[in-house]
C-alpha cells in the first residue's frame, strides 16, 4: 500500500469524484484515496476533499490568489503536510509586509505543484472545489477507512461541529473514542433539521400526539451559557455573540448555570407581529454598538428545544422530556406551541400561527431525540406554499455534479406593458430527467452568452414554488423571490399567460 501523503492523490480523488454521479464510486474514490495516505496526514485529507482548507481564515482574497502567475512543476512532490504547514504560516502572517510574506509563501508553495495542483489549490483557497463531495461523503469514507459505525462519525461530527475532529478520533482511537465524544457548553453542534410535508394532515398522525409548534420566519440561533459566559451561534456554527446583545442579556438572566438552547432570533414591531425577513436579516448581519440602534431594531429570541440544562445532556432524550425542561424557563422566550392528538386542533392552531404572521408551522414526534445535524421525519415543517409561473429568460451551465448540464434558471415576471422583468434564479428542484430535457430545450432557444450564461427567448415556462417575496434592489422589479425551487414545466401556458410583475409585487408583506 502506498503511503505517501502526496498532495497528487487528492487531486486525483478530487477529479474521480467531480468526474462521477454515482454516489457509491465518489465513496469509493475518496476511501482509496484515505487509505492510501500516511495516517498522520489524513486528517488534512478529510479537510480538502471536503473543499476546506483547515485554517478558518487565511487573510487570502480573490485578487490575490488570482494574481499568482509561477511555472508549474513538471512531476508532483508535495506531501499534504508541507502543504498544511504553509497555509498555517500564510494565516498567521500578521502586521507590517504580511501581504507580501503570504505572497511570497504562496507562490513558493505554487511553484513545487503541477498544473493540476495549482488549480486543485486555487479552488480550495476559495472554498469553490464543487467537486461533488460534501460531507456526507467523507463520514462514510472516514467510517469504512477507520471501520468504524457510520452513525457514530457523523455524531461525533455533529457534536463536535467538526469532520475533521471526528475524523482525527475515528482513525486515532477507533470505536471506543468516538463513542466518547460527548456535548461541551460553549462549543456548538450542528443544528437538527426539518423536512417539508405538502399538508398538515400529511404530517399529523391520528394516533400520537405531536408537538404543533409556530414556524418563525427568523434567523436560526444556538445559545450556549456556561457560568457568567453566553455565545450564541448560527445555523452555520458562526459566532455572532457580539452582533445580538440585547439576547445576550436575557440569556445572562435565567435563573440556570449552564444551558444550551435552539431557537429563532426575530424582528418583532410595536405588537409584537413578525416584521419582514428581511429586516431580522439586516439587523442580525451587523455588529450593533448604539442602544439606540439595538432599541430601534432589536431582535426577540424564540426558543423551541433545550439540548443541555445544568450538567444535563438532554441530546438523546426525548422531545416531550426536552420540552418539559424548556418550560422551566420564562414562556415570553419561548415558541407557541400546542401539544395534541386532535387533527381538529392542530389545524386551527396553524391558522392562529399564520394570523399572526408566521410562516406555518413545525409538527415533532415527542418520542424524537435531537439528531444533530441531520433532516429527518422526526421534524416536519408545514407551510403555504405559493406558485408562480415564471418565464425562463437565462440558464447557466452547472458544476460538480451537474457539469455538462443547463442548470441555473433566471426567472423573469411578465411586465403589463410588455417584456419580462427578472426575479432571481433557482436551481432547485430539478431532477436529471428534467436537466436533460431543458438542456437540450433551451440550446434549442439561445440567443447569445456571456460567460456561462446562456441567454434564450422568453418562451419557456414553469411552475416555481416560493416561500414569498421579499423587496430587493438587486433586480429591476424591486423584488425577489425567497427559496424558489422548479414545480414543473407549463408546457400548456405560454408567456403571456405568466405572472406579472406586479401579482409578485403584491406579495410583499404588509
Amino acid at each position: 500500500m502506498r503511503t505517501e501523503p502526496s498532495l497528487a492523490t487528492v487531486v486525483a480523488a478530487s477529479a474521480a469524484v467531480a468526474g462521477t454521479r454515482s454516489r457509491r464510486a465518489k465513496v469509493a474514490f475518496l476511501a482509496d484515496a484515505l487509505a492510501s495516505i500516511d495516517p498522520a496526514d489524513r486528517p488534512i485529507a478529510v479537510s480538502y476533499l471536503a473543499g476546506e482548507p483547515r485554517q478558518d481564515r487565511l487573510g487570502v482574497g480573490w485578487a490575490t490568489v488570482a494574481a499568482i502567475e509561477v511555472a508549474a512543476a513538471g512531476e508532483p512532490t508535495l506531501r499534504l503536510g508541507a502543504v498544511d504547514g504553509t497555509l498555517a504560516s500564510v494565516a498567521a502572517a500578521s502586521g507590517p509586509g504580511s501581504t507580501a510574506r503570504r505572497r511570497d509563501l504562496l507562490d513558493g508553495l505554487f511553484a513545487a505543484a503541477t498544473a493540476d495542483e495549482q488549480e486543485f489549490l486555487k479552488r480550495l483557497l476559495m472554498r469553490d472545489l464543487r467537486q461533488g463531495s460534501t460531507a456526507g461523503l467523507m463520514a462514510e469514507a472516514v467510517a469504512a477507512v477507520s471501520a468504524t459505525p457510520l452513525a457514530l462519525v457523523r455524531r461525533a461530527a455533529m457534536i463536535s461541529g467538526d469532520l475533521v475532529e471526528a475524523a482525527s478520533i475515528a482513525f486515532e482511537a477507533g470505536r471506543a473514542g468516538l463513542e466518547a465524544v460527548r456535548l461541551r457548553v460553549l462549543r456548538p453542534i450542528q443544528p437538527m433539521l426539518a423536512q417539508t410535508a405538502d399538508t398538515l394532515e400529511a404530517a399529523f398522525p391520528s394516533d400520537q400526539p405531536m408537538s404543533v409548534e409556530a414556524k418563525l420566519d427568523g434567523a436560526r440561533i444556538q445559545v450556549h451559557r456556561h457560568g457568567g459566559h453566553t455565545r450564541i451561534f448560527t445555523r452555520n456554527l458562526n459566532d455572532v455573540t457580539d452582533r445580538l446583545p440585547e439576547i445576550v442579556a436575557q440569556v445572562d438572566a435565567l435563573a440556570v448555570e449552564a444551558v444550551i438552547l435552539d431557537g429563532e432570533a426575530i424582528a418583532l414591531g410595536p405588537t409584537a407581529r413578525p416584521l419582514p425577513f428581511q429586516a431580522t436579516m439586516s439587523r442580525f448581519g451587523s455588529s450593533v454598538d448604539s442602544e439606540t440602534e439595538r432599541t430601534r431594531r432589536p431582535l426577540a429570541p424564540r426558543f423551541f428545544d433545550i439540548i443541555h440544562l445544568d450538567g444535563e445532556e438532554l441530546l438523546d432524550r426525548p422531545l416531550g422530556d426536552r420540552l418539559a425542561a424548556l418550560d422551566t424557563l420564562p414562556g415570553d422566550l419561548l415558541v407557541d406551541r400546542v401539544v395534541t392528538s386532535d387533527l381538529a386542533e392542530a389545524t386551527a392552531f396553524t391558522q392562529q400561527a399564520l394570523d399572526a404572521g408566521h410562516e406555518g408551522v413545525m409538527v415533532k414526534r415527542l418520542d424524537a431525540a435531537y439528531e444533530a445535524g441531520m433532516r429527518g421525519g422526526a421534524w416536519l415543517k408545514v407551510k403555504p406554499v405559493r406558485t408562480l409561473d415564471l418565464v425562463v429568460l437565462a440558464v447557466e451551465w452547472g458544476s460538480g455534479r451537474r457539469q455538462g448540464w443547463l442548470s441555473n434558471l433566471h426567472l423573469g415576471a411578465r411586465h403589463p406593458d410588455g417584456g419580462f422583468v427578472m426575479l432571481g434564479k433557482t436551481f432547485k428542484g430539478l431532477t436529471d430527467a428534467m436537466l436533460t430535457w431543458q438542456t437540450e430545450h433551451l440550446l434549442g432557444l439561445e440567443t447569445g452568452r456571456r460567460g456561462n450564461v446562456v441567454e434564450v427567448r422568453p418562451e419557456l415556462v414553469v411552475e416555481i414554488a416560493v416561500d414569498g417575496v421579499q423587496a430587493s434592489t438587486r433586480y429591476p422589479g424591486g423584488v425577489a423571490l425567497r427559496f424558489a425551487r422548479v414545480k414543473g414545466y407549463r408546457h400548456d401556458k405560454d408567456p403571456a399567460e405568466a405572472d406579472t410583475i406586479d401579482s409578485v409585487i403584491a406579495l410583499l408583506p404588509g
